[in-house]
């Protein structure tokens, strides 16, 4: 389950120079994450992103767990 969630994050070089984004997208990591503690519920965030899945925020939880 958790390789499955690391692949959803992406690390291109033409996307957001490299940084760690969702899926490929110009959403970065760090996007993600600053809004989960700035108090975005994951229903708000998915509502202001609708391209994003559940899995994703998730998946930049936990890539920014095994990186810590």
């Amino acid at each position: 389950m958790k390789d499955l969630l690391l692949e959803r994050i992406t690390l291109i070089p033409t996307i957001c120079h490299g940084k760690p984004t969702v899926r490929g997208m110009r959403i970065m990591v760090a996007t993600v994450l600053e809004l989960l503690a700035a108090g975005t519920t994951i229903t708000e965030l998915i509502e202001d992103y609708p391209e994003l899945e559940e899995q994703d925020i998730y998946a930049c939880l936990w890539y920014v767990a095994i990186k810590a």
